[in-house]
């Protein structure tokens, strides 16, 4: 799957790393749903992190469209929270 980190570029990320990554999604989606600052801001760069260490530059003159779409590292909650779906930010 295609993945874009919002002000970094895309990667790809192969199929078999989506379990990992929905573990630190349901990380962060529990850390917003209960408005904890600081374990959403361990949570969001851990999530971020774990698709930069699974996945693989997609060059910048590719068209390829992203199929997930993650905020920036240093986003803060309320920008998060909009980007959110009822599966949170990877869908399982």
């Amino acid at each position: 799957m295609i993945v874009r980190i919002l002000g970094e570029g895309q990667l790809s990320v192969d199929d078999a790393a989506t379990a990992g990554l929905n573990e630190l999604d349901a990380t962060l989606s529990d850390a917003i749903d209960r408005g904890n600052e600081a374990e959403f801001r361990r949570a969001l760069k851990a999530l971020v992190a774990g698709v930069r260490a699974a996945g693989t530059p997609v060059p910048p003159d590719s068209l390829q469209p992203s199929e997930l779409i993650l905020p920036y590292e240093d986003a803060d909650l309320a920008e998060v929270r909009k980007l959110m779906t009822d599966e949170g930010l990877i869908p399982g």
